[in-house]
């Protein structure tokens, strides 16, 4: 069921979204120029690495002037970027992650391949036991600030209740969070 709902809602956001897309794409190259997608490398399901696909909001080549994480100011940040991350909307491409079944709409934020270093034993594998997702248990809780302490607690919290009535909750927590019912 929980990929079914995935494959139903990713297809259709694509669907009623394509001309936010190409809006987002015209105000990224018009702001800062190509490219408009960023990729970098992810964590998913029992460890498999993926490409996480995400609206370009930072600097060309801010891979290489910073850590892998940002910071509140970080000057890699684009003034549009700056609204992207604010509004998510830099996380629409990864629709496309959870139409080619590398995400779900509803797990723990995938980690960079840098990240397994954070993970005492066995928590690393039990976070990579589920689907990494677009939003979850930790978003909704913390949004960005969170530590990695605070979300892993979240996320281990969610892979041992995890049903699709509660990623139903967490989705639509989600929404209203989104509409500006919430912290966002």
């Amino acid at each position: 069921m929980k990929r079914a709902l995935d494959l139903t809602v990713s297809v259709s956001a694509m669907v009623i979204l394509a001309p936010l897309f190409c809006i987002l794409a015209l105000l990224i190259v018009s702001s800062d120029g190509r490219p408009i997608f960023f990729r970098q490398k992810r964590l998913g399901l029992g460890g498999e690495e993926f490409w996480i696909y995400k609206f370009r909001s930072m600097v060309v080549g801010a891979e290489t002037q910073g850590p892998y994480f940002t910071r509140r100011n970080d000057t890699r940040i684009t003034p549009f970027g700056a609204f992207l991350r604010r509004s998510s909307l830099d996380e629409l491409p990864q629709l496309f992650n959870i139409l080619r079944g590398e995400m779900s709409l509803v797990g723990p934020r995938p980690d960079t391949p840098a990240q397994k270093v954070l993970y005492e034993a066995g928590e690393l594998e039990k976070r990579l036991s589920v689907r990494p997702g677009l939003t979850g248990l930790a978003q909704v809780e913390l949004r960005s600030d969170d530590d990695h302490v605070s979300r892993l607690k979240l996320d281990l919290e969610y892979i041992e209740k995890h049903s699709l009535a509660a990623d139903l909750v967490i989705i639509l927590r989600t929404i209203l969070r989104f509409n500006g019912r919430g912290s966002f």
